[in-house]
């Protein structure tokens, strides 16, 4: 099976088609991830967008329910320099060919993933065409230019959850395979309740909470402060998600109205909510920070973490009002990566703590997020 990737400057790039007989469209983004490849095509974050792994291998262990973020798939397309037909893994339940065909997700591969990225990273992002039908690259350089641009689209309130749950965290389906640790209780024996907003969550994340002590109730992205706040939270959290933080104006305003009331804690869209309900300002970032070994630098603690990020845009630190402490900033290219409030329990980071992939360095934000709640409670 042949298949063309096209980008709306004109640029094509010609290879072998696996998974969906299919097109898909999207902005095209690359992530420089080691290993991960389920967890980064299960991502949330990523609805919208065709995924560049700059990995050269992907697909050889194939993909097991376990590792998935969130019920399915949420690239658009995938771009590769070489993709397995087959799977070597005991964990493995599906080939990866048979996985993204299953939920019709079409892949490129056998091109040149690095003139791809260079390609990116010297233009910036832009929109594109994955197609194993159309053979005339005229045709799909005219498709990408008319691809609805990611900027100013809500796409949060797209994915999120469509009714209120519980996690679970002793189904076995929520654990990853691994057994969760024995769950912190208060001085009372109790569990904290932590509300989470939905605007893309990852699996990990709800993993992460339970860890720390938390029932954690997941409520969809548009759902009113006054209805969380009735729910008697120790603490309410603001999730990842896609597509530009600008246009959630419900979200902002649930922000505004949680702040001083309850602890809050939120991760890449969140953190930019955050960032927007404070006073700041966002903008687009010229190819986004996609990979699992971005430096940053916690500036309460002089120390370095590497991390997982995934976001394509960005809080201006230069608007943020004096109440606002700047916590971490990305060491490739001194962007704002993590706020608090310095009066008001209230915190957030540009990036991905849980790391589902990604490394764990940062896991200790979690643990602040309990401490916070447990100091507010007192």
């Amino acid at each position: 099976m042949q298949a063309i990737l096209a980008l709306e400057d004109g640029r094509i790039f010609r290879g072998k088609g696996f998974g969906a007989k299919a097109e898909c469209y999207g902005e095209v983004v690359f992530n420089t991830s080691l290993t991960g490849y389920q967890e980064i095509f299960t991502d949330p974050s990523y609805a919208g967008q065709i995924v560049v792994l700059t990995n050269p291998q992907i697909g050889n262990y194939g993909t097991t329910p376990s590792d998935a973020e969130a019920s399915r798939p949420y690239i658009e397309g995938l771009v590769v320099r070489e993709f397995s037909p087959i799977s070597s893994n005991w964990r493995s339940t599906q080939v990866t060919d048979e996985y993204l065909e299953r939920y019709n997700v079409p892949v490129i591969s056998d091109i040149d993933t690095r003139a791809v990225v260079r390609h990116l990273r010297t233009n910036g992002v832009m929109r594109g065409v994955v197609s194993t039908l159309e053979t005339d690259p005229d045709k799909l350089i005219a498709k990408a230019r008319a691809i609805k641009k990611m900027d100013g689209t809500d796409l949060a309130s797209v994915v999120t959850t469509k009714s209120v749950y519980e996690f679970d965290a002793d189904d076995p389906r929520n654990q990853a395979g691994d057994p969760l640790l024995p769950q912190a209780r208060d001085a009372k024996g109790e569990l904290l309740h932590v509300v989470a907003y939905d605007f893309g969550i990852k699996q990990n994340i709800l993993r992460m909470l339970t860890r720390e002590g938390c029932r954690v109730t997941v409520v969809p992205a548009t759902t009113p402060a006054e209805e969380v706040l009735a729910m008697n939270p120790d603490g309410v959290f603001f999730s990842n998600g896609p597509g530009d933080p600008e246009p959630l104006n419900y979200a902002i305003e649930n922000a505004q109205k949680l702040k001083g009331k309850t602890p809050m804690f939120g991760i890449c869209l969140g953190h930019q909510i955050f960032g927007l309900a404070l006073g700041g300002k966002t903008y687009k970032l010229k190819f986004g920070h996609h990979g699992g070994n971005h430096p940053i630098m916690n500036k309460e603690t002089s120390k370095v973490e590497i991390t997982a990020q995934n976001h394509n845009f960005n809080v201006d630190p230069a608007s943020l009002p004096a109440d606002v402490a700047v916590t971490h900033v990305n060491l490739n290219d001194d962007t704002l990566a993590g706020l608090k409030h310095k009066t008001d329990p209230m915190f957030s980071v540009q990036y991905h703590p849980e790391a589902s992939p990604g490394p764990h360095d940062s896991h200790y934000l979690f643990q602040d997020f309990r401490k916070m709640m447990e100091e507010w409670k007192k």
